[in-house]
């Protein structure tokens, strides 16, 4: 076989690339660690053959960065102020010191730049675990972790070269939108598109969601107007222009509204208040998110609740079983009505 760096050192990347596996499952066998991460044998063996063929030596100064537990596990959000990830804080800390673990968890507001800087940091406090939760590249985290061998997880976005958590957003958005669109009719006594606001377009999330959108409308017998894809980014004055701008190109009445996150709802209310769309002149409404005090805004918008609950479940099944192989869990939503 040809080695693939000619005159460079072999990397774990290499190997990964040479195995068509991922770099921590590479490290796992390099580590010694494959048989308890439930990795085959025959993996395993193809994996070392590699390594022997092209002269891989294993990093021994990583290697006993984990030869040795710390207790400490690591968690990376992208916003305090919502719901959705507060309750995700707050259950991972508590299930997290019930197995004596101590937890240590960051804020990276969605900066990529931040999500790596605080990866490498927490890798220097020899975490255990490592989970990326709503990461913008949550694979460049799983690489980084796997130089130490240190196992990663991803919370509410998916990754392909670790196990991932996440909502059911097709499901979820797809009942939403079929609520939302018999309240029209039945508002209306017609049938209309419906406007998509908020999120971005390259999230795994948002494009699963548009495709729940599209299917529920075809479903319904509605051609989705393009013109109300609005994926405006996740900031409540994103959502306020993009409506702005939405009405200065459209005629004043509104079909109904699918709002992508409470980080979003919070600009349409706001964008409706000012606009004097409230009471009967409010359009039905739904936003995939929930937060208590939706209720309380003096409108009336259906919610979908993400189980927080479930998906910290799954996430410490997979920390209790110190299951590693890549993987897709989906969370059915709830709705709240």
């Amino acid at each position: 076989m040809t080695d693939i760096r000619q005159n460079k050192k072999t990397t774990i990347y290499d190997l990964a690339k040479l195995a068509d596996a991922s770099p921590s499952t590479v490290s796992a066998v390099m580590s010694g660690v494959w048989k308890k991460r439930r990795i085959s044998a025959k993996t395993a063996e193809r994996i070392i053959n590699l390594a022997e063929e092209q002269g891989y030596a294993l990093n021994k100064q990583a290697s006993m960065l984990r030869s040795t537990r710390s207790k400490v596990i690591g968690m990376i959000v992208p916003k305090y102020d919502n719901r959705y990830f507060g309750s995700i804080v707050e259950q991972f800390e508590e299930m997290a010191r019930i197995r004596g673990l101590f937890p240590i968890i960051t804020c990276t507001r969605r900066n990529p730049i931040l999500e790596i800087e605080a990866a490498r940091a927490m890798l220097s406090w020899q975490v255990d675990w490592l989970i990326a939760t709503g990461a913008s590249d949550p694979d460049q985290i799983s690489d980084i972790c796997a130089q130490t061998g240190t196992p990663t997880l991803n919370l509410d976005l998916p990754g392909k070269r670790s196990a991932s958590v996440i909502s059911d957003n097709y499901s979820g958005a797809k009942i939403l939108v079929s609520t939302i669109l018999q309240n029209v009719e039945k508002r209306n006594g017609k049938k209309s598109s419906l406007i998509f606001v908020g999120g971005r377009s390259s999230d795994h999330n948002t494009r699963e969601r548009l495709r729940g959108f599209r299917d529920a409308h075809k479903e319904y017998g509605v051609e989705v107007d393009e013109e109300n894809i609005l994926p405006c980014g996740y900031g409540p004055e994103k959502a306020q222009l993009a409506l702005e701008n939405y009405l200065t190109h459209h005629q004043p009445t509104l079909p109904g509204i699918f709002v992508n996150s409470t980080i979003s709802l919070e600009g349409v209310v706001r964008w409706l208040d000012s606009q004097g769309y409230t009471g009967q002149q409010q359009p039905p409404m739904g936003c995939f998110d929930w937060d208590p005090f939706v209720e309380l805004l003096g409108h009336d918008i259906i919610t979908v609740r993400q189980n927080v609950p479930a998906m910290m479940e799954a996430i410490f099944n997979l920390i209790d079983n110190e299951e590693t192989a890549v993987q897709l869990i989906e969370i059915p939503t709830i709705q709240v009505t």
